[in-house]
């Protein structure tokens, strides 16, 4: 395997939002493979909601069964913020080429991003589409209508918008955390 697509995220919590997204990646004839990347926490958050370790189980036993789909914990052994940047170059260490996913709605601020103009050097862009948000000719796009995020689960937790495997589980966590 040569080629994989990098799906990087705080997973808080994972939702089928994600499932959808990781099914539309495994259809590109230029990806080989999906490397999930659960962060410690995210280098533009100061918190998180539920424990790195958490959500990592979670996203073992949603995608255990999902055929070249890997959960890879660099980031959350770290215990750090990691920028998407050092997680490319940990990853090049076994791959030729990497594609690296992220959300319409994170466009705008992409330039942000640590080591930006390297980065995109090292990467060929997915862009998941959200939000009827334009994305650039030279992203690759792909189409996720799937309209949930993390941060309005979080506060509206919704039983059909979480994997069956692990919702009891999720839901459980969210509102002893939210105390309902």
């Amino acid at each position: 395997m040569n080629s994989i697509a990098l799906f990087g995220g705080s997973f808080d919590p994972p939702h089928i939002g994600h499932e959808a997204i990781v099914k539309e990646i495994l259809r590109l004839d230029e990806v080989d493979k999906v490397v999930i990347m659960p962060t410690y926490l995210n280098p533009f958050k100061a918190n998180y909601f539920a424990p790195s370790t958490i959500r990592l189980k979670w996203l073992k036993k949603i995608f255990q069964y999902y055929k070249d789909v890997e959960i890879d914990s660099f980031e959350v052994d770290l215990q750090e913020k990691v920028p998407t940047i050092r997680t490319v170059k940990y990853l090049l260490k076994k791959y030729n080429k990497i594609f690296l996913v992220i959300g319409a709605d994170n466009l705008a601020s992409l330039h942000l991003w640590k080591n930006y103009n390297e980065l995109k050097e090292l990467v060929t862009f997915i862009v998941a589409s959200r939000d009827e948000i334009e994305v650039p000719l030279n992203f690759l796009k792909i189409d996720v209508v799937e309209p949930i995020s993390s941060t309005s689960l979080r506060q509206h937790i919704k039983e059909d918008k979480i994997s069956p495997i692990c919702a009891k589980e999720i839901i459980k966590f969210y509102k002893d955390k939210n105390g309902k």
